[in-house]
């Protein structure tokens, strides 16, 4: 191992979503539990040298992350900062995916995302976000 590294990989590949008026761009990347940072974003049915990123198009709405395992998802929101391009999640929703997928990979029953009336930093729910498939 090397110096410095870390016993438990922190890093879950994921899909992101990235919705716009008329249509739903996907794409794969990696989420880094410890930090909310998504990295190595990547669009394999889609041009982004031709069309741009999803975000930067007009009718660009949210984008949405999943990570799977074992036929069940966990849903959560993702940040993108225009500025700089970088996705990311909340750091109080970050928190909440990693209760939810703990409980997703040790093949526990993942407790529902909070609702309404729920604690600060509670994941919301409805379109996008907070969903257990």
């Amino acid at each position: 191992m090397n110096p410095g590294a870390s016993a438990v990989d922190l890093k879950v590949p994921i899909t992101i979503s990235d919705e716009l008026s008329d249509e739903v761009i996907t794409g794969t990347a990696v989420l880094n539990l410890a930090s909310g940072e998504i990295q190595r974003v990547e669009y394999p049915h889609y041009d982004v040298g031709l069309r741009g990123l999803p975000w930067e198009a007009e009718d660009y709405e949210f984008t949405s992350g999943t990570l799977s395992n074992a036929g069940k998802e966990v849903e959560f929101s993702v940040v993108v900062n225009r500025v700089t391009g970088q996705y990311s999640v909340s750091a109080s929703e970050l928190l909440e995916v990693k209760v939810r997928a703990a409980a997703l990979f040790a093949g526990e029953r993942v407790p529902p995302a909070p609702t309404a009336g729920a604690p600060r930093g509670a994941l919301p729910t409805g379109p996008g976000r907070g969903r257990l498939h």
